[in-house]
């Protein structure tokens, strides 16, 4: 009787798994929609993007065992916050939001390297906001976060991308190289050629960016 009590209650929490880890036909469809619009470049505004996050969050809020929709959230608004550069308050605002939203995807879906990217994106933004007051606070935790993703999946290619991006901009008396920068860059490319997402609403953003920021570089 124990050891069929025991398999009962296996079973069951298989099933409760199993359940709470499925889509539904209607979250599959609102969220293609959704992530089609992020890789429609007329989207790249701030006011798109914010939309675009509030119906995220508004698929968060229905299917709350699912990370993606956390994580498009924090996705959406940090791209929003990196193009209110002149609003220094409303990126810092958006930047605590998107902090929210993944922490949430992290707790459903811990050790993720898509989400330690958006982290490490988060924190470039805080540095946004004042580089020389912040730079020494947030650098680190923004390339601790890349570290990480790379550590758990050496093959995503949005990882080199952020490397790559974040030695472009960065001033060479604190660690930028524009040289090692194009190098990586273009490592990113050949990862995003060899990269195959696991769904049409996987993450998969990032090739247009390499090859705009490489096209600046030649």
């Amino acid at each position: 009787m124990k050891h069929l009590r025991t398999l009962s209650l296996t079973l069951f929490a298989l099933l409760t798994a199993l359940v709470a880890g499925a889509q539904s036909p209607q979250y599959q469809e609102a969220m293609a929609k959704q992530v089609a619009l992020l890789d429609e470049g007329s989207s790249y505004n701030p006011q798109t993007m914010l939309e675009i996050s509030n119906t995220f969050e508004r698929i968060a809020a229905t299917e709350q065992n699912q990370w993606l929709p956390y994580y498009y959230a924090a996705y959406a608004q940090v791209m929003s916050a990196f193009m209110q550069e002149n609003d220094k308050d409303k990126m810092d605002a958006l930047a605590d939001k998107a902090d929210m939203n993944i922490g949430k995807a992290e707790a459903l879906q811990p050790d993720n390297d898509e989400i330690a990217c958006i982290k490490s994106l988060i924190a470039t933004v805080r540095i946004s906001v004042d580089p020389p007051s912040r730079g020494q606070q947030y650098g680190p935790e923004s390339g601790a976060q890349l570290v990480k993703a790379k550590q758990l999946n050496p093959e995503n290619p949005r990882v080199y991308l952020l490397e790559g991006q974040a030695l472009y901009y960065t001033p060479e008396q604190f660690g930028g190289d524009k040289v090692k920068a194009k190098e990586v860059l273009e490592q990113a490319l050949q990862k995003f050629t060899a990269f195959k997402p696991a769904s049409n609403i996987a993450p998969h953003w990032g090739e247009a960016r390499a090859k705009q920021l490489l096209a600046e570089m030649n």
